[in-house]
């Protein structure tokens, strides 16, 4: 990683921190910065995750006043993600590598669809905040250790996907459902950082260098990002994520 890879993948750190806070989406940004500086797809996903978490923290730090009243479904919902990350970190270590190079593609195109459909899935979740339940049941708590499975193994849009399962299932405010989704995020990538750090190969330079910038823009997504044109954050994460989804086929 020279300089210029480094200044890249530091610039792409800090748009992620904030994109993660406010959409969710941000390894969209990072995971491709990595992979077009030369790391490999599997190592770049480990780099990724474990240099996001501290950002992840961050944002969830920022949302902090609507955390309040949420520590029962952060437990419940907690232990959901918990289980999740770790498996997904499981499966992607166990797997080859050729099957992660196979579905990635496709999971980034998924994710930029799902980021494309967040205005409907906003308005969607603003329409049912006064008809879902408490906890969604055991429903609610299946697909989010679902999420979290999908959230270990590469994790783009994951925030997406819970506020998608939030509207379906709860009854709250926004701003609390977000602030919610950042904790249960930061819980799976942490799961994952633990077994990624344990038992696999890690650029520590490019993960920290990932860990300031996310730190960074986590806090700065959290304070300023409601107010940043949300269509101009989306066209931006689609755009890279289908560049890099074609490099991925073509290469």
């Amino acid at each position: 990683m020279n300089g210029m890879e480094a200044a890249a993948i530091a610039a792409a750190s800090v748009a992620a921190g904030a994109i993660n806070a406010v959409v969710g989406s941000g390894t969209l940004i990072t995971f491709p910065t990595l992979v077009a500086c030369g790391f490999p797809p599997v190592l770049a996903n480990v780099t990724n995750n474990i240099g996001l978490v501290p950002g992840v923290l961050s944002a969830a730090y920022g949302y902090r006043r609507e955390l309040r009243g949420q520590l029962r479904r952060l437990l419940r919902f907690g232990a959901a993600s918990l289980i999740g990350g770790l498996t997904g970190a499981v499966l992607l270590l166990q797997l080859d590598s050729s099957a992660f190079d196979t579905v990635v593609p496709v999971l980034i195109l998924a994710a930029c669809v799902l980021v494309l459909l967040q205005p409907r899935l906003n308005a969607w979740l603003k329409r049912r905040e006064q008809r879902g339940g408490e906890d969604g049941g055991v429903p609610m708590w299946c697909g989010v250790l679902g999420t979290g499975v999908y959230g270990g193994y590469f994790g783009a849009a994951q925030g997406v996907i819970l506020m998608g399962l939030f509207g379906s299932f709860l009854r709250d405010d926004l701003q609390r459902l977000n602030a919610a989704k950042n904790v249960l995020a930061a819980i799976v990538n942490g799961a994952a950082a633990v077994v990624f750090v344990a038992v696999a190969d890690v650029d520590w330079a490019a993960a920290a260098v990932i860990a300031a910038g996310s730190t960074l823009g986590g806090l700065i997504g959290a304070r300023v990002g409601r107010r940043l044109p949300a269509v101009v954050l989306r066209a931006v994460i689609v755009v890279v994520g289908v560049t890099a989804a074609t490099f991925m086929i073509v290469g």
